[in-house]
């Protein structure tokens, strides 16, 4: 990205901040507006589904969008090639480009910004942003990461070169790890990325080496720095902590902002639109960005339709997140809403004979690919121990299924020198949602010791 060109733009992105909720309205109608004309022309499952819903070219501008199909990801896999309006793509050339390249940030052909994203047959799928989509999500998220500052203060930060520490899977096409080195190099500051599979004890010598002033990542990995702090174990003076990722709980919130004593926002993405909303206090809850998206809530389901990206176009697109819509903020033409569930998944902390601890992160572990599983869910069963459970498609594709698990896991374990933790794969009929949320935990316990309580 161009720094001048990346400054250029943001500022002048910034004044939709300003605009009134009318005019917050008719900017969005005008965009759908164009996305639903833009998609009749060139998306051959969008015109085939709206024909098949009764809708005609003359009623785009005027139908409301409540009135158009809806879609999920399962829909979306199934369709890819119709769906997307990049002439020639496919899935499989995607998984190819992903299974023989280093996962880096580089595009595919150079233009086409990949995604990652799990697949429930052990194929990933993928979500595509073209160079204009990507560079409109990227000022999404560094606006709402400079949410608060004036144009002044963000160019006295800018100056200064920040140091941005990046704390999260690093190691994939993981969208946010993608978007923030982008942004971060958008900005000119410089960065470090700590993936979460590091050992414990080289956080605290790669982060005394870079002595960052801002930390982006994961929440729960953000409290594990803080608690060095706390500890006197690190030192560090940081202007801003940006949360993304998981969930950002009142406590966790609470006690980032003593240790860090600075601002803390919460950017609220999902890979399918990097760029929902932001947060930057639990009383004002969560501003959804209305000039890149429409976030609908019918029934308890949550719809986006992304306005940015005409690459791979998302109209009605069902998301597995709960949000309940409140009352708009006086004097912010943004919706308001209260995220009520999302990834929010615990740590599996282990312990040695000698008293050492480390973890691992559920996004760490959840990229697992495997032809005929269908689901898994980890299960800690020991200070020491713990199990995968896991959901196959076929009886015959067990043991290939198990043999597979156990080199990837033995890597991952062998890399966060965690070498002496026992790990078994127990098959399962089936991995059901929790009946209170609705939604599968990555990881669950079985355990309750000393250890769990320490965390």
């Amino acid at each position: 990205m161009d720094y001048l060109k990346t400054l250029r733009d943001l500022f002048a992105f910034m004044k939709n901040t300003r605009l009134s909720e009318t005019q917050m309205r008719e900017l969005q109608n005008q965009k759908l507006r164009a996305l639903l004309h833009f998609v009749w022309e060139r998306s051959a499952f969008y015109r085939h589904t709206f024909e098949e819903a009764g809708i005609t070219e003359k009623q785009l501008d005027r139908l409301p969008l409540s009135a158009f199909p809806t879609i999920d990801k399962t829909i979306l896999m199934e369709h890819f090639e119709e769906l997307i309006t990049i002439p020639g793509l496919n899935q499989e050339q995607l998984r190819k480009f992903d299974a023989e390249n280093t996962a880096d940030r580089r595009p595919y052909l150079g233009k086409y910004h990949v995604v990652h994203s799990s697949g429930s047959t052990g194929k990933p799928g993928y979500f595509i942003y073209d160079e204009a989509a990507w560079h409109t999500m990227l000022l999404g998220i560094i606006r709402g990461a400079l949410w608060n500052m004036t144009i002044l203060q963000i160019l006295k930060l800018l100056a200064g070169r920040p140091r941005i520490i990046y704390i999260a899977a690093t190691d994939g096409r993981y969208g946010g790890a993608m978007a923030v080195g982008d942004g971060i190099d958008g900005v000119g500051a410089k960065q470090m990325y700590l993936d979460i599979k590091t050992p414990l004890d080289d956080w605290i010598d790669s982060v005394h080496k870079f002595q960052p002033n801002i930390i982006i990542g994961y929440p729960s990995a953000i409290k594990i720095l803080a608690e060095f702090v706390e500890d006197g174990k690190v030192q560090v003076q940081i202007k801003r902590v940006i949360s993304c990722g998981e969930p950002l709980g009142s406590g966790l919130r609470k006690f980032l902002e003593r240790s860090f004593k600075c601002p803390v926002i919460n950017i609220y993405g999902a890979s399918e639109s990097l760029a929902l909303g932001v947060e930057t206090g639990t009383e004002d809850g969560m501003l959804l960005f209305d000039d890149l998206n429409i976030i609908e809530v019918e029934n308890g389901v949550m719809y986006l339709t992304s306005l940015y990206n005409f690459a791979q176009p998302l109209i009605r697109y069902r998301l597995s997140d709960h949000l309940v819509l409140k009352e708009p903020m006086p004097g912010s033409p943004f919706s308001r809403a209260e995220i009520l569930l999302g990834r929010n998944e615990d740590l599996l902390w282990f312990e040695d004979t000698a008293g050492r601890r480390d973890f691992l992160h559920p996004l760490a572990v959840e990229g697992f690919c495997i032809e005929g599983l269908l689901d898994y869910q980890f299960r800690q069963t020991a200070p020491d121990a713990f199990e995968m459970l896991a959901e196959a498609a076929f009886e015959e594709r067990k043991p290939a299924i198990e043999a597979e698990i156990l080199r990837q896991m033995k890597g991952i374990l062998q890399g966060k020198h965690l070498g002496y933790v026992q790990f078994y794969v127990r098959f399962v009929d089936a991995i059901l949602p929790n009946p209170e949320t609705g939604k599968k935990s990555l990881i669950v316990s079985t355990i309750q010791t000393e250890m769990e309580e320490a965390v």
